[in-house]
């Protein structure tokens, strides 16, 4: 089948996995479902294994507009090999935080453009473009185990600049991006601590500033960070 025929395909598969149950459980986290089947995580992940690395196929599924179909992409897309026009492109189209964070999570992480990208867009205006920043922040953190310190505390700087932002999506994403870093090591957790504790005193009559720096330094000054930090050394 060329590539239109397996996107047709793969939609008809969709709409008759369709589960009504499970879209409702999506309204309930907060997903968009507008033009969602309700086709759970796991089958779409099986769906994926069918097809090699494929740029062209992700694209196609992308632009159907289809909830699963879009979530399908950045599973098959070849990350060594796209383009910052269609990552642009993607982000752009993002109306979920599931799609958002998945782009970013599973793919975006693994592309060249990941430590740019997390910079520029967590500086946007539009609240997914500025959620995937963040998510990419909290995923380096994890995934790339050799930058250097300095590179996060880079971050830290925009964590501080972009914390007034009261839209729900984005305010969860700056504390995970926060928090993220702060369990990298014990050097950053002290870094991640000081930026956390700059926010708080610096805006005590700001609701959303306020619980970032909250939920951050509750959980950066753990018992359970701290130990496992301080057990393995970092």
């Amino acid at each position: 089948m060329n590539t239109m025929e397996t996107v047709a395909a793969v939609l008809n598969e969709l709409a008759q996995l369709a589960s009504p149950k499970n879209r409702s459980n999506m309204v309930r986290e907060g997903i968009n479902v507008q033009t969602a089947f309700g086709v759970p995580f796991a089958t779409l992940r099986e769906i994926a294994k069918r097809f090699d690395k494929n740029n062209e196929l992700a694209s196609a599924f992308w632009e159907t507009g289809n909830h699963e179909a879009r979530l399908l992409a950045p599973m098959i897309a070849d990350e060594s090999n796209i383009d910052e026009s269609q990552l642009e492109h993607w982000v752009k189209d993002i109306d979920s935080w599931d799609i958002s964070d998945l782009l970013c999570n599973g793919f975006v992480v693994k592309t060249q453009w990941a430590w740019p990208k997390a910079a520029e867009w967590a500086r946007a205006d539009a609240q997914w473009t500025k959620r995937c920043g963040f998510v990419l922040m909290a995923s380096l953190s994890v995934h790339d185990k050799k930058a250097e310190d300095q590179k996060f505390i880079n971050l830290l700087t925009i964590v501080e600049q972009e914390v007034r932002d009261e839209r729900n999506f984005v305010k969860k994403a700056i504390s995970w991006a926060l928090r993220g870093i702060g369990r990298r090591s014990m050097a950053l957790n002290s870094a991640a601590i000081s930026c956390a504790e700059r926010i708080a005193a610096q805006n005590q009559d700001h609701k959303t500033a306020r619980w970032v720096a909250n939920d951050a330094l509750r959980k950066l000054k753990s018992e359970k960070v701290q130990k496992r930090l301080s057990r393995k050394g970092l």
